[in-house]
């Protein structure tokens, strides 16, 4: 038997995971347990969310969130410790770079117990962002990097890990595994919706928490909504930022923060997608959508290289512009794999069984 202690905190690493852990349920010969950490409370994460999305329910719930960094990741250091100590897992599967992956990857590291870090490579090269220090942090500790494109791999090496004791992998994105898995499943929000649309989500703090920024995005995304409808899914605390800012925004239309399966039925039936988003970035891609991103760095390069996502910053020329282009997904891009073709989990279970 193997035993694998799966460390999450935010309802995306769930979704993601979800695709590993149906792929784990196959073999009898792996038991996974689940810690949710609780550094994001959502309230859509009810038992009906994992039912609905497929997905087993956490073994263990460790209530933390809403506190600093620093209280955060502690605090779940010393929780996760516990159950380690308890359960005697062989391998710490961790994902991405939020707090609760730091917290499982110094656990691992200080109980000696095998690190496994799946969306490992990832670079924005913005050392202000605390998802960076996070993945930077985790990778180094690892014992399998389990990298989604070449560029992550090409990362690792210019930082030296074909000189660590680590095993670099390029698994595929489990991203693209959970998009196939649940476009057969897609709900269409309760919301009025025009036969052409744009989808827009902003969230990032560089952008919601900058005056300026925020002021060019919303401007050029008014005017834009003139011509077309464009649906923002708004975070309430965004929402207030924009009402304080006293901002025109009445030609868009903003709904309340939706569900996954609503936010894949919206990305499989736009026009196209403006984000700052990382993840929405990839779906774009997956749903054949072309990608306009409000940042000025991603970590998806390969997908600004093929031109199936331009990146324009804050910029209200350079966003209007671009929409003007009448931007169209070039669908030759649509056969380039460059996230694994939907069969990432089932290289990392076969890696993991392999070790």
């Amino acid at each position: 038997m193997i035993k694998i202690l799966t460390i999450l905190g935010a309802r995306p690493q769930f979704i993601k995971a979800g695709s590993v852990s149906r792929e784990i349920a196959k073999y009898k010969e792996i038991e996974e347990i689940i810690v949710h950490t609780g550094q994001h409370y959502d309230s859509n994460m009810s038992d009906i969310f994992f039912d609905e999305m497929k997905i087993p329910k956490p073994n263990y719930f460790l209530g933390i969130g809403g506190k600093s960094h620093g209280a955060m990741t502690g605090q779940m250091i010393e929780k996760i410790e516990e159950v380690a100590l308890k359960e005697k897992p062989d391998w710490i599967l961790v994902y991405g770079d939020t707090n609760s992956t730091l917290a499982g990857a110094i656990v691992a590291s200080k109980l000696h117990i095998k690190l496994a870090h799946i969306e490992a490579g990832l670079r924005s090269f913005n050392m202000k962002m605390p998802e960076e220090v996070n993945r930077i942090l985790t990778d180094r500790v690892s014992n399998i990097l389990f990298c989604p494109t070449d560029t992550a791999i090409e990362n690792l090496k210019n930082e030296g890990y074909a000189n660590l004791d680590c095993k670099i992998v390029k698994s595929g994105d489990v991203m693209q595994d959970g998009a196939m898995f649940y476009k057969n499943l897609a709900v269409k929000p309760n919301v009025e919706i025009k036969n052409n649309f744009i989808l827009c989500t902003i969230h990032r703090a560089e952008n919601t928490d900058d005056e300026t920024r925020l002021k060019s995005i919303f401007k050029a995304l008014n005017e834009i909504a003139k011509e077309k409808q464009v649906i923002l899914p708004l975070h309430p605390r965004t929402k207030k930022i924009l009402e304080n800012l006293k901002l025109n925004i009445s030609n868009l239309t903003i709904i309340e923060p939706v569900g996954y399966l609503e936010m894949v039925w919206l990305i499989d039936n736009c026009d196209f997608v403006m984000t700052d988003s990382g993840g929405l970035q990839k779906e774009a891609f997956f749903f054949e959508k072309q990608c306009i991103t409000l940042r000025d760095e991603t970590e998806w390069v390969e997908l600004v290289e093929c031109g199936a996502n331009t990146l324009v910053g804050a910029d209200k020329d350079k966003i209007l512009e671009l929409y003007k282009n009448n931007i169209e997904f070039n669908k030759q891009n649509s056969k380039l794999d460059l996230y694994g073709g939907g069969k990432a989990s089932e290289n990392i279970i076969k890696e993991l069984l392999e070790y």
